[in-house]
């Protein structure tokens, strides 16, 4: 089966002035169980074709006016074996200046999507290639799998009573599902500390931590929105908390600032009449500009996306996200300084789903040397998790979660 990848429209008719070779600056991949990314970047536009073949499945890829230099090369050559969808990249020059690249893919059930993004940031021109899986993983599945695992874990345990008596039957409990968020990821670093410290990565340390810490409660879980270095657009971050019936949403994150003094852990909410500060209004523009530098196919719609991010109707939501917040913040700064001892409200897309109360955690400025060391030490990451571990416990204490149909 062969079929042709669509070429955007704005590739069509390329200018004479960029019919010189453009040169491949750099090339990465992304493996996650959700999909595989690959990026090329160069300093002009590519024209392509992308064909899909099976038995064997692989993507041949088309590349006009193009190169690519050795090292890059024999770098996508290797193939990574945790990578799900894809087996290996073999790279061979075309007459004319064509180059032809080959993904040889390790199943043929596979939705490739591909499309190009503008200069933003540190960045230039990027053509993204998305493998996705036919069937996309479940997150709800995935979640009750891991209950399932965790509850044979400890029958496993020594001494466990395996024919001791039945107790007296308890009235059942719900367990309360936290949807914890790392933000940014994949191609999106976030902020940089001095010391070359990267938001994305500090922030799923803390996150698998809190993960752990929460699914150690009785009548608790916790699923990440993402497990790994990867990107995933702030729909589907909301998207995955709704799918898994979340009755909390945390998105976790790393501030910076112009000034290196600036210091201090932030909680935030959403607002739907404008920010609570010109601080809160800059950062919630800064975070919501994630999905133009971690690159998202607009090309793409769902409506049903499109509707639950517009609802308006999210006066109990916010009610609900402003007191997780308060909580939080009095946990939080038994470990570190408060920048604002308030909740703070903007405009973040991430906390727009209308039926789960959504915070944003800034845990500290990662620009501050002194909270770039703290954000770094595996001991302090415990600390920060643990804090909103302990925010998470008392508000659930306080406000049991609502039975669901």
């Amino acid at each position: 089966m062969l079929r042709a990848a669509v070429l955007p429209a704005a590739y069509a008719m390329l200018p004479s002035a960029w019919a010189s070779v453009a040169q491949i600056a750099s090339a990465r991949v992304w493996p996650a169980q959700d999909y595989t990314r690959v990026i090329l970047e160069t300093p002009a536009p590519l024209t392509h074709r992308m064909l899909v073949l099976k038995d064997p499945g692989r993507l041949v890829l088309d590349l006009d006016n193009a190169d690519i230099s050795a090292a890059i090369a024999a770098a996508l050559a290797r193939a990574q074996q945790r990578d799900p969808y894809l087996a290996g990249i073999r790279v061979g020059h075309q007459p004319g200046n064509a180059l032809r690249m080959v993904m040889d893919l390790k199943g043929d059930d596979v939705n490739p999507q591909i499309f190009a993004l503008a200069p933003v940031g540190e960045y230039g021109y990027r053509l993204v290639i998305d493998i996705y899986p036919v069937t996309p993983p479940d997150p709800l599945m995935a979640l009750l799998a891991s209950e399932a695992r965790k509850h044979e874990a400890r029958k496993a345990l020594p001494g466990h009573a395996r024919h001791a008596p039945k107790a007296p039957a308890k009235p059942e409990v719900r367990a309360v599902t936290v949807a914890l968020d790392p933000g940014h990821g994949g191609e999106d670093p976030g902020a940089i500390g001095r010391r070359g410290t990267r938001e994305k990565d500090v922030v799923l340390a803390i996150g698998r931590r809190l993960q752990k810490i929460l699914d150690a409660e009785p009548n608790m879980r916790a699923m990440l929105t993402r497990d790994d270095d990867y990107f995933v657009p702030l729909a589907q971050r909301v998207q995955k908390a709704r799918r898994v019936n979340a009755d909390l949403f945390i998105s976790i994150h790393a501030d910076a600032f112009r000034e290196s003094n600036a210091r201090g852990s932030s909680v935030f909410a959403l607002s739907d009449r404008g920010a609570t500060s010109a601080a809160a209004k800059w950062l919630a523009q800064k975070e919501n500009a994630a999905d133009l530098i971690g690159g998202v196919n607009l090309d793409i719609k769902d409506p049903l996306v499109a509707r639950t991010l517009l609802d308006l109707s999210q006066t109990a939501q916010i009610s609900d996200s402003l007191k997780i917040g308060r909580y939080m913040l009095n946990e939080l700064q038994a470990i570190n300084a408060l920048h604002k001892g308030s909740v703070e409200q903007a405009g973040f897309a991430v906390l727009k789903a209308p039926d789960i109360p959504s915070i944003l955690v800034e845990t500290a400025f990662i620009s501050n040397p002194d909270e770039e060391r703290k954000l770094r030490d595996p001991r302090e990451q415990r600390r920060f998790a643990e804090s909103m571990a302990d925010g998470v416990r008392h508000y659930f204490a306080q406000n049991p979660a609502l039975a669901r149909a």
